[in-house]
């Protein structure tokens, strides 16, 4: 196993993005998250909401197109091109996930309508434009702060388009947190209106924490299982992957007790 050929700086993000302390767990990702194809963000709620609020043309050449930023395995992208029969083009850093994604694509009848493309969201953000639709699903600050964050999926879309955008907040700034500084909800829509975006949608709360809660538990239970067994394959490595556990558990005891997950759909003024 090799570090992916990309700049540190971007390492570290993706690393942080997954609550872990260093780079080196990068190698050991594709193993520890094998059993999952969902890494994030609910397909249903993203099938769901674009499905009420977007319109679809008769005429198949002029299917929407969306893009699916920092993609995972492509459960997303999957199930909205065979639910709705949009195209869809989604864009991660990790090989191993692409290949998973395109092999889905294949399964689910739909590789025609999917894309996937391995590469850094840094660089695509800076060259991906005019999509009818941007998804950015539970992927945390790999392109920088929120305000940035939100800056750079608006200028992936067309005039009118939308972003959906699975994120999570607090109740008061004063509320701590184990892994992360949380915006509330105030400040999240402040960020957006500042934006030049209008919110169309929003599912957050119990609706949202029930599945993800449930999903969460389930996948940090197949973690755990992968982490074991790195540990007894490189018993050198136990601490890495122990601490990688601990981050993942104290993150999802934050989604369940501290923090509100939300989902939101926006358009583009």
């Amino acid at each position: 196993m090799r570090t992916p050929a990309y700049p540190q700086s971007v390492l570290e993000k993706l690393a942080g993005s997954l609550t872990a302390n260093t780079t080196e767990l990068l190698l050991f990702l594709p193993y520890l998250l094998q059993d999952l194809w969902e890494l994030g963000t609910s397909p249903r709620i993203v099938v769901d909401l674009i499905g009420k609020h977007e319109e679809y043309p008769a005429n198949a050449l002029e299917r929407r197109h969306y893009l699916d930023l920092c993609c995972g395995k492509g459960a997303v992208s999957v199930e909205v091109a065979k639910a709705l029969g949009a195209r869809v083009t989604g864009i991660d850093i990790t090989p191993e996930f692409i290949g998973v994604a395109r092999r889905k694509a294949e399964e689910h009848g739909v590789a025609a309508l999917c894309t996937f493309t391995v590469a850094d969201a840094n660089v695509a953000e800076h060259e991906e434009r005019g999509y009818d639709g941007v998804i950015f699903g539970a992927v945390g600050d790999v392109l920088g702060s929120r305000e940035d964050t939100v800056r750079l999926l608006r200028e992936t879309v067309c005039e009118g388009g939308i972003i959906i955008i699975d994120d999570a907040y607090v109740d008061d700034t004063d509320v701590k947190v184990r892994l992360q500084e949380y915006a509330t909800r105030t400040q999240w829509l402040d960020i957006f209106e500042r934006s030049g975006l209008r919110l169309l949608a929003e599912v957050a709360g119990a609706i949202i924490n029930a599945e993800c809660d449930a999903n969460n538990r389930a996948g940090l239970e197949k973690m755990s299982i992968r982490a074991a067994e790195l540990s007894a394959l490189h018993p050198e490595k136990k601490a890495l992957f122990e601490e990688f556990m601990a981050s993942q558990t104290d993150e999802v005891q934050d989604l369940e007790s501290t923090l509100t997950g939300a989902v939101w759909m926006l358009r583009k003024l």
